[in-house]
């Protein structure tokens, strides 16, 4: 049975047959009532929901998404994340095709959702014993808690589909295979409203954190985490993409890509009260981490809302460590457009943007001091030219991507933009012994929140104090101490002072394809040319010239993915998205 699970698509896989088959596929020895009355058992089966979060370390065949925006290109060209900047991709053919897996995570919430209806504590509550009755009324609530965890995970599945198709269909049972021919998907509004709804359910039951008292808890959903979803899911719905059908050459179903026409100040206004809820939640104890570096090989600090924590290894390292060092592979190279986005510090109340145009910025690209030092930043997210790597004794220089170099051009699978990933990846790992660490991706940590309320307040309330009160303290972490933001702006100047912000800070976190999508600056940011960097030795003297790297392809139909064809097939209900 559990071979014909994996083979359906992702709506028939959702629905098939019967809640028994997905418990046996998780708890082969057990069957139905069992899994139901027993509360490790339920328990087990939320695990199976959790475990259908995806991290985005090697996600897209070894690949980052970053790869497939300006951040970066991957220097396997064999990787199928390559398809996305030839333009190659299809409804038959797409590498981040989340459909079927993200459905698989739907469907398992569901079924543990009734689940949780059959838990047998009878135990425990007809022992009128003091430990038997704290024993039942912690278990029960603990029932009740992972109930609310569920439809929140279950809404953060609904999210990344939507953010990739539009309007998918919201299914909230387990339904039968004599459904799949007229499943239709919901139009954008009615999910975005569905992933908010479950979003205020969860925050309203959940706790706000997990203490040392629980610490096996940790990772789980909280109030904060909810309250995260539901910032980010206005935020988009306030955007450009979303309400904004043109693109899409009069598609005959808008609704499934577009909200209705309507007050866009509302909808800012929505997205800043959400991020300002859990901005002025209190008791989460959320505060700014002190080191920018350290905070990304992490689990458990004041910033991060929610995360995924993986088991130790160093695949990730061994994917991008700088090709010279020992096992490394290149992997996600940024780009020089990346690069470029950071600015130059010019002193403690001044910041500028570098310019290769200026004598000054291009002799020196990568200053950490001076007139002309870059964003911290820069340098604890990328590994570039000359500057030192790895923390290990025996492996520790400085990396060479000069051409000629021992991490440069012509070596094979050298860095084709001259640069490397710093950020993530734990330089203090010894690969030549193959020493291993915990690796944690983040979903949602503070800072996020806070630029999504200064950009929602820069667009319906341009000249808020809030909206430079909170842009500066993302970039007044220890260890960053950017220029705050200057006053006297216009409403597009900070806007464009916000994006590029979230550029910058949320650099490799999965953010820039969908900020590029949702502003509709995907064009440029996803197509177009992506630019490295050619660097020269000379004696000591080194010089750098930016160069193309790749020329990419992005059509309006790719502001959404496909629908899976298999699934059309499935569901002749199914409506494809527009240009496909």
């Amino acid at each position: 049975m559990k071979s014909k699970i994996y083979l359906l698509g992702g709506l028939a896989l959702f629905m098939l047959v019967s809640c028994q088959e997905l418990e046996r596929e998780i708890i082969t020895d057990l069957n139905k009532q069992q899994i139901e009355e027993s509360y490790t058992n339920v328990g087990n089966l939320l695990n199976a929901v959790y475990s259908e979060l995806q991290e985005g370390f090697q996600n897209i065949d070894g690949a980052m998404l970053a790869a497939a925006t300006d951040e970066a290109e991957f220097t396997n060209e064999t990787s199928t994340v390559q398809t996305f900047n030839n333009g190659s991709w299809n409804s038959i053919s797409n590498p981040n095709n989340i459909w079927g897996t993200h459905f698989r995570g739907i469907r398992r919430a569901n079924v543990f959702l009734v689940s949780t209806d059959e838990v047998n504590l009878d135990r425990f509550r007809l022992d009128p014993s003091p430990s038997q009755q704290l024993v039942y009324t912690t278990r029960l609530a603990e029932v009740k808690r992972w109930k609310y965890e569920a439809r929140f995970l279950r809404a953060f599945f609904y999210f990344e589909l939507i953010k990739r198709y539009g309007g998918v269909p919201i299914m909230t049972t387990a339904l039968t295979t004599d459904d799949i021919p007229s499943i239709k998907r919901s139009t954008l509004e009615e999910c975005i409203q569905f992933i908010s709804s479950e979003c205020d359910s969860a925050a309203a039951n959940l706790p706000l954190n997990y203490t040392a008292t629980n610490a096996a808890d940790l990772g789980r959903a909280t109030k904060g985490a909810a309250l995260a979803l539901k910032s980010r899911v206005l935020l988009y719905a306030a955007s450009e993409l979303f309400n904004n059908p043109s693109w899409a050459g009069g598609y005959p179903n808008p609704l499934l890509i577009s909200l209705p026409a309507g007050d866009r100040a509302a909808r800012w206004k929505a997205a800043a009260d959400a991020a300002k809820a859990l901005i002025d939640l209190p008791g989460t104890g959320y505060a700014l981490f002190n080191n920018y570096s350290t905070l990304f090989r992490a689990f458990n600090n004041t910033e991060i809302i929610f995360t995924r924590r993986n088991a130790a290894s160093n695949g990730f390292e061994t994917a991008n460590f700088p090709i010279g060092f020992d096992r490394g592979q290149s992997g996600n190279t940024p780009s020089q457009d990346l690069v470029d986005a950071y600015e130059i510090k010019v002193n403690a109340t001044t910041s500028i943007p570098f310019d290769w145009n200026n004598p000054d910025h291009a002799a020196n690209p990568y200053a950490t001091t001076g007139a002309t030092a870059r964003d911290p930043r820069l340098a604890l997210s990328i590994v570039t030219n000359n500057s030192s790597f790895s923390t290990v004794a025996s492996v520790k220089r400085n990396v060479e991507i000069f051409t000629g170099g021992r991490d440069a051009k012509p070596i094979a699978n050298a860095s084709k933009t001259g640069y490397y990933l710093r950020k993530y990846v734990n330089e203090g790992l010894n690969l030549q012994t193959n020493q291993t660490a915990a690796h944690s991706w983040i979903y949602f940590r503070l800072p996020e929140i806070w630029l999504n309320y200064a950009e929602a307040l820069n667009e319906y309330s341009p000249g808020n104090a809030d909206i430079k009160a909170f842009y500066d303290r993302v970039r007044n972490r220890p260890g960053v101490l950017m220029p705050l933001l200057p006053t006297g702006l216009s409403q597009a100047e900070v806007r464009e002072k916000i994006r590029n912000e979230r550029r910058v800070e949320f650099a490799f976190e999965d953010h820039r394809a969908w900020d590029a999508r949702r502003w509709m600056i995907a064009p440029t940011a996803l197509g177009g040319a992506v630019r490295g960097v050619e660097v020269t030795k000379t004696g000591t003297t080194f010089s750098y010239k930016p160069v193309v790297v790749e020329n990419r392809v992005f059509q309006p139909k790719m502001y959404f993915y496909p629908i899976p064809q298999g699934e059309i097939n499935i569901s002749s209900a199914l409506v494809q998205n527009p240009l496909w």
